[in-house]
């Protein structure tokens, strides 16, 4: 089994890389032969090389045509296409955004159509697509709306995947990912990234003040469930997914006064650190999310944390808490 990782050095794609370097791992119940890791630079291959042999690297935008067909050019089995300019940097940069998030996506399923062996092709979709303000739930059938430059990428990428999929070039399953936590800090990171930061500052024992609302609402996963998730859509079988090449990830659906509170369970006074100053703006796109209906994800075999105690957990044991 070979295994294309675009995206490879970013939050996801580390730790998505260490599961599948390890000696153990399989997919679709096949060892993993050759394992390409594709990021602007891979500071942990050395590491996962000494576990895996076969690894291969390839430091590069994927904006670039020749990184593009480097990548491609070990005819991979599967593919997780986690590259990608966040939503800050997409607004702020215009053609960066386009060039990464859609025009490299572009390129990768046109070196992908003419390797010939129709791969699978796990895609790493937002909830950005349903933009702002959102209707009263969300659904399967809810139109989309994206209100930023982000979001309008990569619903043009879930088109192209999906129209690639049905012309028998790729097996494409696009995956709209919910909040992730906790993320790292990083200098162009995601607006949304608050929920990471709430929770890396009290995990850490840190004042934080919030800039959204106790009442602000979020969809949350685990890092942990996250890459299961990734993992699982690789390995479904085609008929399982019914024709569908698009999916809403179940997630938990928490108001930051219900996170707060998590993380004080955990940690016990740590709720104490946390002080409020809403921005509106910033509240409105990402602080408003209803009631989440995922009722295609979960006849696919799609999970969420299950509960908030468990995400807390997880959250907090990614940061490196003592706990």
């Amino acid at each position: 089994m070979k295994v294309l990782i675009t995206g490879a050095d970013g939050y996801i794609g580390r730790s998505l890389a260490r599961r599948l370097a390890d000696p153990s791992a399989r997919l679709r119940g096949q060892p993993i032969t050759a394992l390409t890791l594709c990021d602007l630079q891979l500071p942990e291959a050395r590491t996962l090389s000494e576990r895996m042999p076969q690894l291969r690297t390839m430091e590069g935008s994927i904006a670039d045509a020749a990184v593009i067909d480097a990548i491609a050019l070990n005819d991979p089995d599967i593919v997780f296409h986690l590259a990608s300019v966040p939503s800050g940097q997409s607004e702020k940069d215009y053609g960066l955004g386009i060039d990464v998030n859609l025009l490299a996506t572009v390129s990768l399923l046109n070196a992908l159509r003419r390797n010939g062996n129709g791969p699978v092709v796990v895609f790493a979709s937002s909830i950005a697509v349903f933009g702002a303000p959102l209707p009263e739930r969300i659904d399967d059938d809810t139109p989309l709306s994206p209100s930023l430059s982000y979001g309008a990428q990569k619903q043009m990428a879930e088109i192209l995947l999906a129209d690639a999929t049905r012309r028998g070039f790729v097996q494409g399953r696009s995956l709209r990912l919910p909040g992730i936590v906790a993320r790292p800090p990083t200098p162009t990171g995601a607006l949304s990234a608050f929920s990471s930061e709430l929770m890396r500052a009290l995990v850490q024992r840190q004042r934080y003040c919030c800039p959204v609302s106790p009442d602000a609402t979020l969809w949350l996963l685990s890092l942990e469930a996250c890459i299961d998730n990734l993992i699982h859509a690789a390995q479904c079988a085609p008929e399982s997914l019914c024709g569908h090449t698009t999916w809403n990830l179940p997630a938990l659906r928490l108001s930051i006064r219900d996170l707060v509170s998590a993380l004080d369970d955990l940690d016990p006074g740590c709720a104490a650190l946390v002080t409020y100053a809403p921005d509106s703006a910033l509240e409105a796109q990402f602080g408003r999310l209803p009631p989440l209906h995922t009722a295609r994800a979960d006849a696919a075999g799609f999970r969420h944390d299950g509960t908030v105690a468990r995400l807390v957990r997880r959250a907090a044991a990614s940061i490196g808490t003592r706990s």
